[in-house]
């Protein structure tokens, strides 16, 4: 596996940190091994919350591996990779846990999806975030009811159409991001602090709030199959290919 994903359990929380060479962008097998991880956890009477963060001090997620994007070439593989996003977010909204996000660095596309997908997020003023999926020559389907959810249909009509990076401050403004900090050591002090209040909470208190807050999502699970393939399908066309290998190329030059 081209990444890796690991868990520890520290005082009732679960740890789970992803991580991969390039700024963290995610492969299928690390989008399968997250999904699992998140759901395993969620099932340990002994975990009150989920914290999931990346490795380095860079890049939160650049999204989608561009490398496996680029191999892809049949419409079932294509949906089976995309399909690893809708597995992940799903995972954070039904694994019964609070779900924290560290986002220390900038964030694209999928990467926009998880931070959305938590039920609390910290970030540094450098996490600005976008959704660059139309550069590629797709959009931003299988994670957009996670984002509208956050932001609203008009501000993710907007972000998908643009793929202009916002603020962290935006972000926060927009409910995305719930505590920014000026820099990584400032917020895991902060979010430390946090994990040590969560960990003392009721736990059923604590799943009585995930189950409400994610009220009214039930029908995530229909709009998932229709948002996949739309994804996979358009990923396949000879123009997405050219636009991934273009702005990989720009990516290697810089």
């Amino acid at each position: 596996m081209n990444g890796s994903v690991t868990s520890e359990l520290r005082n009732h929380i679960a740890e789970i940190t992803f991580g991969t060479p390039k700024s963290n962008a995610l492969p299928g097998a690390v989008l399968e091994k997250l999904a699992q991880t998140i759901m395993e956890e969620g099932t340990k009477e002994e975990v009150k919350a989920i914290l999931i963060k990346s490795e380095g001090e860079k890049a939160f997620c650049a999204g989608a591996s561009f490398d496996e994007l680029l191999e892809i070439e049949e419409l079932e593989k294509s949906k089976q990779f995309f399909g690893g996003f809708a597995k992940v977010l799903n995972a954070m909204r039904n694994c019964g846990k609070i779900v924290v996000v560290r986002v220390q660095g900038r964030t694209t596309g999928g990467g926009v999806g998880i931070a959305c997908g938590a039920d609390y997020c910290f970030a540094t003023q450098d996490a600005a975030l976008a959704l660059t999926e139309i550069n590629l020559g797709i959009g931003p389907f299988v994670i957009g009811p996670y984002v509208e959810r956050k932001i609203g249909k008009s501000q993710f009509s907007a972000m998908a159409i643009d793929a202009d990076f916002r603020s962290a401050a935006w972000a926060e403004q927009h409910n995305v991001y719930h505590s920014v900090s000026e820099n990584i050591a400032e917020m895991d002090a902060k979010l430390e602090k946090f994990l040590e209040t969560l960990a003392s909470r009721s736990s059923e208190a604590l799943a009585l709030i995930k189950k409400v807050s994610w009220e009214g999502t039930e029908h995530f699970n229909e709009l998932m199959p229709a948002r996949i393939y739309m994804s996979a399908s358009l990923i396949l066309e000879d123009s997405a290919k050219k636009n991934i290998a273009s702005i990989k190329e720009r990516l290697r030059a810089k």
